[in-house]
């Protein structure tokens, strides 16, 4: 049973494409370029990261990498190509109502080019597959919404 967060206190944002080379976009983002495990000279590079970024920061980091990894698994398992312009928004909250503490997520899907039923079909397998959303299912509260075709031509 998840509880809604009364006064957020705190968000932290990430911003992930499929080309993971978009520089940044806001000051209270955590921007990293992400590497592919296994392959030689891809390494991990912070840009434009504060100086100590905050564990909601961190957490939807982790979070977007892991869940833009399993977009790629479960478009190519339904046979679709992901659109290079193709983004993961994860905002997470800390918050409190009355004495206790929770976090909350929102996540925004990017499918420019995809179906919106296809879109979706794709983000909810996503999230039956990756680590973190199996982890907090249940736990926090996390909206997705998915923009694809549909949503974009109008």
């Amino acid at each position: 049973m998840t509880t809604k967060i009364q006064t957020v206190l705190m968000t932290g944002k990430t911003h992930t494409t499929a080309s993971r080379r978009e520089g940044p976009r806001s000051d209270d983002r955590v921007d990293i370029q992400m590497s592919t495990p296994g392959k030689a000279g891809n390494e991990i590079v912070l840009k434009a990261i504060q100086l100590h970024p905050t564990a909601e920061q961190l957490f939807a980091g982790a979070w977007s990498a892991c869940y833009t990894g399993a977009l790629g698994v479960a478009a190519k398992a339904k046979k679709v190509a992901l659109p290079s312009d193709m983004s993961v928004d994860i905002e997470v909250d800390l918050g409190q109502t009355r004495d206790a503490y929770f976090i909350q997520a929102r996540i925004d899907v990017r499918m420019p080019g995809v179906a919106l039923d296809l879109a979706e079909a794709i983000a909810h397998a996503a999230h039956d597959m990756c680590p973190y959303s199996k982890a907090v299912h249940g736990n926090i509260d996390v909206a997705t919404n998915v923009v694809a075709a549909d949503a974009l031509a109008a």
